[in-house]
């Protein structure tokens, strides 16, 4: 693992800030209606967050080296990579949940600043472990190792429907709010008011909301479908950020390739939920590189105890996960998946 130590300088966090905040700015108001969002505008948005990445990764280039940007880009490929299989968990939260397409960006918006917001918590808490010495590394490698062993003994399970009304963000909704079953525009809570307005039309006459006597605030199909999507998130970080983290311990680089990676993943749910079948062994890819990661955190913390003198450099682990992640594009086009054919069911 290579350790930059750039020291946080004031101009290189000023950039990330100015560059992050304009980010999410510019997805609020360019995406602040619920229409669909077309296949031609997910790829092109998705090609211009790549490209404000590699503007940063080229800020870097200059200010600090090439080794600095390599550990960067090596970074943002391998949350963008490790990305893809989260999102078609998300698919599937959808599609049990019945979320218009229309609605599903506003879900996603949110979902993706809650991942903005515990990726710097996760890699916070996860840096500050890492000072604690090399036997927290061989953690972190087991951790990953055991998330590609996992993916791999489950083969194509994902594709069975998970009935999320058992799920314990679901749960814990249902527990603190009493639910409107029936969506209402975009709202992830309705008042009591809106609730009585509500029961007062014909078609809802044989609803029952199960409350006892009045209720401040109800949620919504929505609002259970954004905290499964949120806490399906923060459960894909205990894997993603310690992947991530093998790859430079400067929080700075950690978090930011994070980051950029994160702000496209709105847009490029679209377009993997439409080339969906044309990636079907990009999770192998996934596979591949979780295993790749975890020997690389072993080589690192075993070097540290034994100074046995293998490591994986910075040009070497960018080279690994460019290559693997073409290889499983290139193998998914050139041997596609079969086309969907149910739908997901609403619980």
């Amino acid at each position: 693992m290579v350790s930059t130590h750039i020291g946080f300088p004031a101009e290189t966090v000023t950039v990330f800030v100015v560059l992050a905040l304009g980010a999410i700015f510019i997805d609020l108001f360019m995406h602040r209606h619920d229409k669909p969002i077309s296949l031609k505008s997910a790829a092109l948005w998705t090609v211009f967050w790549i490209v404000v990445a590699m503007a940063f990764a080229g800020f870097l280039y200059i200010h600090h080296g090439s080794e600095v940007a390599s550990l960067f880009i090596t970074g943002y490929a391998l949350e963008k990579v490790l990305s893809v299989d989260n999102l078609f968990v998300m698919m599937a939260i959808f599609s049990w949940f019945a979320v218009p397409d229309n609605l599903r960006h506003r879900v996603l918006y949110w979902g993706v600043i809650g991942a903005i917001v515990f990726r710097g918590i996760f890699v916070a808490i996860g840096a500050s472990l890492l000072t604690l010495g090399p036997w927290v590394e061989i953690v972190f490698a087991v951790v990953v190792l055991w998330t590609a062993v996992m993916m791999l003994k489950s083969g194509g399970d994902d594709d069975e429907i998970e009935d999320y009304s058992q799920h314990i963000a679901y749960r814990m909704v249902k527990r603190f709010f009493p639910i409107w079953p029936k969506l209402k525009g975009h709202a992830f809570l309705l008042s009591q008011k809106e609730v009585d307005a509500e029961l007062a039309k014909p078609e809802n006459k044989d609803i029952k909301v199960g409350r006892v006597g009045k209720a401040a605030l109800y949620a919504t199909p929505l609002m259970l479908c954004l905290a499964v999507v949120e806490l399906s998130d923060v459960m894909f970080a205990f894997d993603s950020v310690p992947a991530v983290i093998a790859v430079s311990r400067e929080p700075l680089i950690v978090y930011s390739a994070m980051m950029f990676a994160i702000l496209g993943l709105r847009t490029m749910y679209f377009v993997l939920e439409a080339l969906k079948q044309y990636l079907a062994h990009l999770e192998k890819a996934v596979i591949v590189l979780l295993f790749f990661i975890g020997v690389k955190l072993g080589l690192n913390a075993t070097d540290h105890l034994w100074h046995h003198g293998y490591n994986i450099s910075a040009n070497a682990s960018l080279f690994v996960v460019l290559g693997v992640l073409a290889v499983g594009i290139i193998v998914s086009i050139l041997f596609p998946g079969k086309p969907d054919t149910e739908e997901g069911k609403q619980g």
